[in-house]
């Protein structure tokens, strides 16, 4: 690509597909058939005022993809046409995605899971099965292509696989909720294969409608019922579709006294109650609405984080599908205490039946007044627009997603400015993710001291756990801060020979047999020299070959790098260089090659921008250390 524009045309679809988005072209300038005499006199517009359509950048780019299942030059000549961007920057974003294709694919593609839950389960398999019974990965069979994908945050029914069939009908822009969906993009079928077999994913492949029906989101929580749960007690008790059980339940009563207590008086519920991040930062989510709500710059912007893509989580799915109206409560209590309008929901782009319920619950909240312009009748105007992520494990990162929602490439910003100070679109900006903002509500039901008095001092409340691999009962946790390890393995069945637990996922680190001991608080698991991030624990029997998990988690940093600095980029690279070399050696013929490890792993953790490359070495780095690999 140019950074001019090319005399390729889209296609009838791909213009439908861009103009259900975006309106019809206003002029030839902008895409239209051909310029009138009047585009001749004058042009409208220009580069100024296309910078406040840069935004719709992502969401052109996916109508485009789900409606044809690749995006072509002249569908991308088009879209630049319209947005007034310049084609090869387009075109940069365009094949930063993982989920997005610029050259031809059949309309089905089928991802299946190769990552460390799956890996654990049997994926390798299943590939080679697949391979046997369609080609290799990449090579179009029976109208379908199927590829080797990332975690798919699928992991309680692992080994998994997400099948995306283009050629739906343009949706209408329904980003003011008048019809269509909240992100006003197109949306394709999808269908879930999990727990994934070949024959099963070929049979899927042929047919969508041959795919199993997915389960409801219960199926996702073993404590399902019991009523010591407080993040998770409507799931499979309440349908997630309907807003009348939501408030029958307790819907909305937390926000009703938001109001009574005032942005200032929310804050300081959450302040109190002790509520920290639950994505892994841990940073007090008081204080960020606080520093927030002090920026005398304008407008404010609340963004949820539902990019959950580090490996081996799906919480904040199970939480989306099961409990969607909870998520939009929270997000209009957040905005109200830190003095924002509009908030976004980053969205995972692998979360198809995610995007649906969320979808579903904020065209019925703004049906009922619980969003738009008067909420509940209070005089304050708030609003949410869900923008789908495409396959980026970076995008997770709090400045990246900004970029990503701004129509960029989703590479993290230098800090500071913090986003609190200059966030999406350069303006204060509080970022959340999803059990971070779902814990908002029993703060404010029962009181900070209340929710307070779980936990400990320092780790408050309860936290929800995913976890997969080999257990008896995989799936979604809750547990008040304070129970140890163990005590969730007992729940969710250990099994008999233990090798090795990774807490926290790809970024985090191991803990041995012996060690199942150590209390699952943020301060109880930095004690211990682990991390409890994102609240992933995947167990591994010694039927697992470790030094091929250390070599997949390898791989996914390097694959998921953005590139942008010298440290990450390079380091990946280097560190899965090095684990090839040594995967099958031990003792001294591998001590060169940890010796190199450890000086590249200490390079990006002390010079990488962003947490991916500041994290990338933990896990190899505690297997090593703590469970002896390679000696």
């Amino acid at each position: 690509m140019d950074l001019r524009y090319t005399d390729a045309a889209p296609s009838d679809a791909e213009r439908e597909a861009v103009d259900a988005l975006l309106g019809a072209p206003p002029s030839g300038w902008e895409g239209g058939a051909e310029r009138t005499d009047e585009d001749l006199r004058w042009a409208r517009g220009g580069a100024w005022a296309a910078k406040d359509r840069r935004d719709q950048l992502l969401p052109a780019l996916h109508t485009v993809n789900d409606r044809v299942g690749w995006i072509s030059e002249g569908a991308l000549n088009y879209i630049c046409r319209r947005l007034t961007v310049p084609p090869a920057e387009a075109y940069g974003v365009a094949t930063f995605y993982a989920m997005f294709s610029v050259r031809p694919r059949p309309a089905k593609v089928l991802h299946v899971c190769t990552d460390l839950a799956c890996a654990a389960r049997g994926s390798a398999a299943v590939c080679a099965d697949l391979t046997d019974r369609l080609g290799p990965p990449g090579t179009p069979a029976e109208g379908a292509v199927w590829q080797e994908s990332p975690c798919l945050g699928l992991c309680e029914r692992a080994p998994a696989a997400l099948l995306l069939q283009a050629g739906a009908e343009p949706s209408g822009a329904g980003a003011d909720g008048t019809e269509g969906p909240a992100s006003g993009e197109t949306l394709r079928h999808s269908a879930v294969v999990a727990p994934a077999t070949a024959p099963a994913l070929a049979a899927a492949a042929r047919s969508p409608r041959e795919a199993p029906a997915e389960p409801a989101a219960a199926a996702a929580v073993p404590q399902a019922g019991d009523p010591a749960l407080v993040l998770l007690r409507r799931i499979g008790t309440v349908d997630p579709e309907s807003l009348d059980d939501y408030r029958a339940t307790g819907g909305y009563s937390a926000l009703r006294r938001a109001f009574a207590l005032g942005p200032a008086g929310v804050i300081r519920e959450v302040l109190d109650a002790g509520l920290v991040g639950r994505g892994g930062a841990a940073f007090p989510t008081g204080r960020k609405w606080q520093a927030t709500a002090q920026q005398a710059d304008g407008p404010h912007y609340l963004v949820c984080n539902a990019d959950e893509s580090e490996p081996g989580t799906f919480k904040d799915r199970v939480l989306m599908e099961g409990d969607p109206f909870a998520l939009i409560e929270a997000m209009t209590i957040a905005g109200y205490a830190i003095g924002a309008q509009r908030g976004f929901v980053y969205l995972r782009g692998e979360y198809p039946r995610a995007h649906e319920r969320l979808d579903n619950a904020i065209t019925r909240a703004r049906a009922r007044g619980l969003l738009g312009p008067d909420v509940l009748g209070q005089g304050y105007a708030f609003d949410i627009e869900i923008r789908r992520g495409a396959g980026a494990y970076i995008c997770g990162e709090e400045t990246a997603i900004f970029n990503s929602i701004e129509g960029q490439r989703g590479e993290p910003r230098s800090k500071p400015p913090f986003p609190v100070e200059k966030g999406l679109f350069g303006k204060p900006t509080a970022v959340n993710n999803v059990e971070t903002l779902v814990n908002v509500l029993p703060i404010l039901e029962h009181g900070a001291a209340a929710y307070a008095a779980t936990g400990t001092e320092t780790s408050t409340g309860t936290k929800l756990f995913c976890v997969s691999g080999q257990v008896a009962r995989p799936g979604v946790y809750e547990l008040p801060f304070g129970a140890d390890l163990k005590d969730l393995l007992d729940l969710a069945g250990p099994p008999e020979r233990l090798r090795a637990v990774l807490l926290g996922g790809a970024a985090g680190g191991f803990v041995r047999p012996d060690e199942l001991d150590v209390p699952l608080t943020f301060e109880g698991t930095r004690a211990a020299g682990t991390t409890l991030g994102s609240g992933v624990v995947l167990v591994l029997d010694d039927t697992v070959e470790l030094p091929r998990v250390l070599l997949r988690i390898a791989e996914f940093f390097r694959d998921e790098s953005c590139g942008q600095c010298v440290p990450c980029r390079v380091g990946t690279v280097r560190q899965e260089e090095a684990l090839h070399r040594i995967v099958d050696r031990t003792g001294a013929a591998a001590a060169e090659d940890i010796a190199l490890m450890r000086e590249v792993g200490q390079a990006m953790r002390d010079a990488s921008i962003c947490g991916l490359g500041q994290t990338a070495w933990n896990a190899v780095e505690s297997a090593i250390d703590r469970l002896g690999v390679y000696k």
